[in-house]
């Protein structure tokens, strides 16, 4: 995950998908906000991360074990957030940095990590 998209991957035999939630703060939002003042554009950023990282919160709660993964900040941001909400507080919820990866490297890695099993 990053702050613009996230992967859902639910592990399952074969075969595995991924589901994509995209933030609403696009660049071309980004832009537009600008021009109208960087105070509004900063704004409107923290609003729609905080919508982001709701809407991902929605579907986190529908598991036991989770793992959060990528190359930036973002998953930490997120994991603190439903750190402090006890409606999470019996979800098992990891965090791990890892470098941007394809698909397939998603998938290999949560097999690996919900199962234990060392993949190539």
């Amino acid at each position: 995950m990053d702050h613009q998209h996230a992967h859902f991957t639910e592990f399952i035999l074969d075969p595995m998908d991924t589901k994509t939630i995209d933030s609403k703060f696009t660049h071309e939002a980004k832009e537009l906000s600008l021009h109208q003042g960087e105070n509004k554009m900063h704004t409107k950023e923290n609003h729609q991360q905080a919508e982001f990282y709701k809407e991902l919160g929605k579907i986190i709660k529908q598991y036991d074990d989770v793992i959060l993964f990528g190359p930036t900040s973002a998953k930490a941001e997120l994991f603190n957030i439903v750190s402090k909400d006890h409606l999470f507080s019996k979800i098992k919820i990891e965090v791990k940095e890892t470098d941007k990866m394809t698909e397939k490297q998603q998938h290999a890695f949560v097999k690996n990590h919900f199962s234990g099993e060392v993949s190539i």
